[in-house]
């Protein structure tokens, strides 16, 4: 018997002969069974680095024959029962290539000829539990309650937890990254995002800000602090809320920036200077964001300035998908960039000018992942291994997303037309200039 022929006969060989047959293509990653048995490409240049799947519970089979998509896959993860040696990254990158992170895909001949090698295996039997993570929100969809579970879900996490993972003014959105050089890190690409904002909206001393969830108030804060605006700022999550709250009066900024725990939709009407939402319309829902517009449109005194940032998908991409919805934040809701665009100008705002930072996200989850590993055992201390897995499974997953184009971010700056239909902002933009 050949070497090759040795490898098929045991666990590891059945088994990836199994799943590439269910996938309909040559699993790119080598396998390392249970029972100490490995199979897979090796020795093949293009696979010289391939990284190592290690299926340590037979579970993780009977997981995905009665969920062959990506949740089957990462409830595996999550609970131990699969683990990747080697490059998680590039691990995805590859699963995704093929198609299997999304569903595997084979006709029903593939199917009946793989049944032999499943009951070798043992893993026909009754459905594995989930892992008891999900999230559980009830209710109409993007109704005032449902949505604040949503955002409780994701957000209330706990404020420990995101300041293990984010830079010191706990900024959680894509940043801006300036420069190249080795002492230039997380901090400074969120300060300059911050700086960014603040000069595209032409902040001034004394001028109103609106920002629309305002996350733990870093934007706000430095609107304040550094271009003497005067803010109030919305978020849904008790956390965010209290810490934000907390972090302005020990800054001192308690009566420049006016922090409320509430809803969009329960701001009081009102007239402002500028208005931003950083990262927050992926939450308002696809029925919902026309009226968001027309809300913000109305709080926006005629030559001031909106600022959005937001995510976006491809045309033909799902945007959030399964494994998002159901661990991470449940009832987002992306569109393609054009779409927002068009949203906005049917509420009557006049879009000029979206910069696009894809690739500033990149590097901005790559940094956060650097914190989570870089401080693995603290995290799992604080929320548990399966949580701690999700997170690293989230953040390799979304920069591989924004990587690829799957996903994109940008700011989009609008503004209320003068009653004469003028802009009230120069024609030739100059907020690249401190």
């Amino acid at each position: 018997m050949s070497s090759k022929e040795r490898e098929k006969s045991t666990v590891a060989g059945e088994l990836y002969t199994l799943i590439s047959r269910m996938a309909g293509v040559d699993l790119p990653i080598r396998l390392h069974a249970w029972d100490g048995s490995e199979a897979g490409p090796k020795g093949n240049l293009e696979w010289a680095d391939a990284p190592i799947l290690h299926v340590r519970d037979r579970a993780a089979l009977k997981r995905l024959m009665w969920r062959p998509t990506e949740l089957g896959l990462v409830q595996a993860y999550i609970l131990d029962e699969i683990d990747v040696e080697g490059d998680i990254a590039l691990a995805l990158e590859r699963l995704w290539a093929m198609g299997a992170d999304t569903q595997l895909k084979a006709g029903l001949g593939a199917w009946l000829a793989a049944i032999p090698a499943a009951r070798r295996l043992k893993v026909f039997g009754r459905r594995p539990p989930a892992p008891n993570l999900e999230a559980n929100v009830q209710g109409a969809l993007h109704s005032r309650n449902r949505d604040r579970s949503a955002i409780a879900f994701h957000y209330d996490l706990s404020n420990d937890f995101y300041r293990l993972l984010l830079d010191s003014h706990m900024v959680y959105s894509c940043g801006y990254w300036t420069s190249n050089a080795s002492d230039y890190g997380l901090e400074d690409a969120q300060r300059d995002k911050l700086d960014l904002i603040c000069r595209k909206l032409g902040l001034r001393p004394g001028m109103r800000l609106l920002d629309v969830g305002c996350g733990w108030g870093a934007l706000s804060m430095h609107a304040a602090e550094h271009y003497g605006a005067i803010v109030t700022a919305a978020t849904l999550s008790q956390q965010q809320h209290a810490e934000a709250t907390k972090r302005a009066k020990a800054r001192g900024l308690a009566e420049a920036v006016d922090f409320r725990l509430c809803d969009y939709r329960d701001i009081e009407a009102d007239s402002f200077d500028a208005i931003c939402s950083i990262e927050m319309g992926e939450h308002v829902g696809k029925k919902e964001y026309p009226r968001f517009a027309a809300q913000l449109r109305k709080f926006l005194r005629p030559g001031g300035r909106l600022l959005i940032q937001q995510m976006s998908r491809g045309q033909m991409d799902p945007g959030g998908g399964e494994f998002i919805e159901t661990y991470i934040v449940p009832d987002m809701h992306m569109r393609p960039l054009g779409e927002t665009v068009g949203l906005l100008e049917a509420a009557g705002l006049e879009v000029r000018n979206v910069e696009a930072l894809r690739e500033h996200y990149v590097r901005t989850i790559d940094a956060w992942r650097e914190e989570l590993e870089h401080k693995w055992e603290e995290v799992e201390e604080l929320v548990g291994r399966p949580v701690a897995r999700v997170w690293r499974l989230y953040l390799v997953g979304g920069a591989l997303s924004f990587k690829q184009g799957r996903m994109g971010v940008d700011q989009i700056l609008a503004t209320a037309p003068l009653e004469d239909g003028r802009a009230d902002l120069p024609a030739t933009p100059d907020w690249y200039h401190r």
